[in-house]
């Protein structure tokens, strides 16, 4: 939680009600991980310009005794001390547990 602004913006999903201020964002994080197990992330190359960065992500898991897989993409944008002030995320899933191609990521 020490990485976002107190007043932050934080949205999982284009079309989900986003989590504001850091109460938020830990309200949505401790939640989703109490469901999952067994995670596994991979995470890109970042793509960095000005105050934003952009940052692909996959992770294998084990989500309420399911085993998923989700492949998305984090839209960031940073204070001048470096405290996330909007993150962005869009995401998809699938079931079972796919490792990323050799190409992903770069």
């Amino acid at each position: 939680m020490a990485l976002y602004h107190p007043d932050s913006h934080f949205s999982t999903a284009p079309f989900r009600i986003a989590q504001l201020r850091r109460a938020g964002v830990r309200e949505y994080v401790s939640q989703a991980f109490a469901e999952e197990e067994a995670v596994r992330a991979w995470v890109g190359s970042p793509i960095v310009e000005g105050d934003r960065a952009a940052i692909e992500w996959w992770a294998t898991l084990v989500e309420n005794g399911v085993e998923t897989t989700l492949a998305g993409t984090s839209v960031l944008r940073f204070d001048d001390d470096g405290l996330v002030v909007e993150q962005r995320d869009t995401w998809n899933q699938a079931d079972g547990l796919r490792e990323p191609p050799d190409t992903w990521g770069r």
